[in-house]
């Protein structure tokens, strides 16, 4: 072989395999994007970015700083130090967008001027709204028992577009809100139709509390910049949640208490007693940021803004907004972060989470690294003597450098012998490989932010970071002053690539305690519920491993495992000793892989930790068939005191009306399952149809599953149906969701 063919093929290792490692860690980015958001959207009340003398600026409570939070005390400050992060990151001042409409310099304090005291109204006490846990708690009202939003932590509550208050249903789609008299179900109707006078929105996030609704949706502020050399103004259209509050306490005629518009993309949020915590983050022009503030009516409120001496690679706005449903603003801060996708909330603390990026020259200087740090220690020594010699002439530039370089490693190949070359060329490939994977795990890494909750007051705490990426809020948890972390690391080389598992312990300071690492080689996780000092898991490659995690100590260990066919998307508890899990079946296929079948529910019995056991399973369908409940936990309901679980079922489904013919047609059939139980075992109850391939309605609406009382309301679609949950078989009450109504004045001035 040519000599300056093998010493093409050594840095030809090198950049394949820089540029693999480049592709997988990319590749990753899947698992961090945001929930989608209409970044385009206008509404009729768009605000301007730009602040004017007469623009009102309300007082901002002040988060109380902890050590390491560096508050910005100036917009010059802020960007400053966003052209500083840039030129370190790309080497340069890049050219991004010149021009735009910034903040005016005499908009607030964070501007220097002044701030205007704007007294604030007082309160209105609200009742405390009732206890929200998962499906299984029950919620009493002096009417009936019925079930709340299925939620991750008791007494956190969790946004949907269908709320209960035990008596009435409160249901948003599209830009329309419909009021139900739901309860008792026989003389179930609807008691209003009515739209917010918004454009192009589909409201599909609110909290209900008492007599008061929130609702959010997204909008866009609209400004104007000219771009470098050119002339003309164009458009920047900005990112914004309306937080929009309404008193329902008059059914008939619901009333706008007031409204919040804040800067950013729609992140998640959380209400705990009747304060609401909203996350949002923007994007940022780092020539021109446009900072984010709040708008209520014409008052602007501007969010103090802090960093970390930590620099990120790349940088987000994340604002954390607290209100109550009365309509006063407790506190809105914004950090300076990468960019968020999920949260977690314990009933006193809130966590921001996001996978760490990678500065835009990263992987030049990785390459770089891997070539001096790995290949050169590898050579004969008089060559690594030659190339450090030219590596350390000043007078050389780095084009040179290399010239020089790649000439003498041509030179070393020329003089070793054809032996030696192919052991060298085979150890500097193995070495590369298992430098690529410790450096994988030191980058793919999720970032924690903890941030106190003290009734609407925000304490930044700490921050932290763990190696791998999150599946969902599900793979987060606080237990006392403990947080634990479940996360997936991939490794890639040129050769293949392998996933591990990890579990990990952090203290009330988010400093690592303890952790379990590399929990089933060659898979990923699929699921994870944390119940008390127990981390139930499932990963999945070929076959479902079931773990049981013991976290009693900062040292967690499995204590058993259960191998069975197929894999949980989803799991939850039934009670103390036993787990649902809801996910996909599989077998066997002809080549000797694997394929999924049909939606399938399983219950684990985890009475003997150390020896979990699968109890009873159901499989439903083909491998066409799916549940909104394998990804949107807020689908199940599920109740042991009840006796009652039911979950949603699309797809192509045989027989599906007559369990004794299963000649029958396959049938295009959506609806719910529902199901009761005898000790761990499923018992079948029935069946409810909303779509069998003749009736439909087009009004798109997740489903949902609750109670009131004794009656089962299944919501899909647009359509309601009321079932007797001691005989499903038995329909009390049919009704169907139209787009049509009255609307609400939404630019009316909000009621105080």
């Amino acid at each position: 072989m040519n000599n300056k063919i093998l010493a093409g093929i050594i840095i030809g290792i090198i950049l394949i395999g820089t540029a693999s490692f480049y592709f997988a860690l990319n590749s990753n980015s899947k698992h961090s994007q945001p929930l989608n958001v209409a970044e385009n959207t206008s509404v009729k009340e768009n605000a301007t970015n730009q602040l004017t003398e007469n623009t009102p600026v309300k007082e901002n409570a002040t988060i109380a700083e902890n050590e390491g939070l560096i508050k910005f005390t100036s917009y010059d400050e802020i960007k400053d130090f966003l052209k500083n992060n840039q030129n370190q990151q790309y080497g340069f001042d890049y050219p991004f967008r010149r021009g735009g409409v910034s903040i005016s310099a005499d908009g607030g304090p964070m501007y220097g001027g002044p701030v205007p005291s704007v007294s604030e109204p007082s309160p209105q006490p609200m009742p405390t709204p009732p206890p929200y846990g998962g499906t299984g708690d029950k919620v009493t009202s002096s009417d009936s028992d019925f079930s709340g939003t299925n939620v991750q932590v008791k007494n956190v509550d969790e946004p949907d577009y269908l709320k209960t208050d035990g008596k009435y249903l409160y249901i948003v789609n599209q830009n329309w809100l419909t009021i139900i008299d739901a309860y008792p179900a026989d003389n179930a109707k609807v008691v209003l139709k009515i739209a917010l006078d918004i454009d192009q929105q589909n409201l599909e996030n609110m909290f209900l509390n008492g007599d008061k609704l929130v609702i959010f949706y997204s909008g866009s502020s609209q400004t104007y910049g000219i771009a470098q050399y050119d002339y003309t103004p164009y458009p920047i259209y900005s990112p914004k949640t309306i937080s929009t509050i309404i008193d329902v306490s008059d059914k008939e005629n619901p009333k706008i208490v007031t409204k919040y518009e804040v800067d950013g993309s729609f992140v998640d949020s959380r209400m705990i007693e009747d304060i609401v915590y909203l996350v949002t983050n923007s994007g940022i022009d780092s020539a021109n940021p446009m900072l984010p503030r709040i708008m209520e009516g014409s008052d602007l409120i501007l969010p103090d803004v802090y960093h970390f001496p930590n620099p990120e690679p790349s940088y987000t706005f994340n604002t954390g907004t607290a209100f109550d449903v009365s309509g006063k603003l407790h506190t809105s801060e914004t950090f300076l972060m990468g960019y968020s996708n999920t949260i977690y909330v314990s009933e006193d603390n809130l966590y921001i989470t996001y996978q760490k990026n990678n500065p835009y020259r990263y992987y030049d200087t990785m390459s770089k690294d891997r070539f001096f740090d790995v290949v050169v220690p590898l050579l004969p020594k008089d060559a690594q003597d030659k190339i450090r010699d030219i590596q350390n002439d000043t007078s050389l530039d780095a084009y040179a450098k290399w010239n020089q370089i790649s000439n003498s490693l041509q030179d070393t190949y020329n003089n070793l012998p054809k032996d030696d070359k192919e052991k060298l060329f085979s150890l500097i490939q193995t070495s590369l490989e298992e430098y690529d994977a410790r450096i994988q795990s030191d980058t793919s890494r999720t970032v924690i932010h903890k941030i106190a909750l003290d009734k609407g007051n925000l304490k930044y705490v700490a921050n932290s970071e763990v190696p791998g990426y999150l599946l969902n809020q599900f793979s987060m948890d606080e237990s006392g002053n403990r947080f634990r972390i479940a996360t997936t690391s991939d490794s890639y080389s040129r050769i293949g690539s392998s996933q591990s598992s990890n579990v990990y312990v952090l203290d009330e300071n988010l400093k690592p305690v303890g952790g379990l690492t590399k929990i089933a080689p060659d898979e990923r996780i699929y699921s994870t519920r944390f119940m008390g000092d127990k981390l139930y898991l499932v990963t999945f490659k070929q076959i479902d491993p079931f773990f049981v995690i013991d976290l009693s100590t900062d040292s967690p260990k499995i204590l058993g495992a259960l191998k069975i066919p197929g894999f949980s998307n989803y799991l939850q508890a039934y009670d103390e000793t036993h787990i649902i899990g809801i996910g996909k079946g599989t077998k066997q296929n002809e080549w000797g892989g694997v394929q999924t079948t049909g939606v399938k529910i399983s219950m684990f019995d985890v009475s003997n930790f150390d020896n979990p056991k699968e109890t009873d399973s159901i499989v439903i369908g083909n491998n066409s068939v799916d549940s909104e409940a394998l990804y949107n936990h807020k689908s199940l309901l599920l109740d042991k005191q009840k006796n009652v679980m039911s979950f949603p079922i699309k797809g192509e489904i045989k027989g599906i009306f007559n369990d004794t013919k299963p000649d029958l047609q396959y049938t295009q059939w959506s609806g719910f399952f529902v199901y009761g139980f005898d000790d761990d075992k499923f018992v079948k109850k029935g069946i409810i149809s909303h779509y069998s391939g003749s009736t439909y309605n087009s009004i798109y609406m997740p489903a949902r599953s609750l109670y009131i009382g004794d009656t089962l309301y299944t919501v899909m679609d647009g359509s309601i149906k009321m079932n007797d949950l001691s005989n499903i078989s038995n329909e009390i009450n049919h009704i169907t969701i139209a787009s049509t109504g009255g609307l609400i004045p939404y630019l009316d001035k909000p009621s105080k």
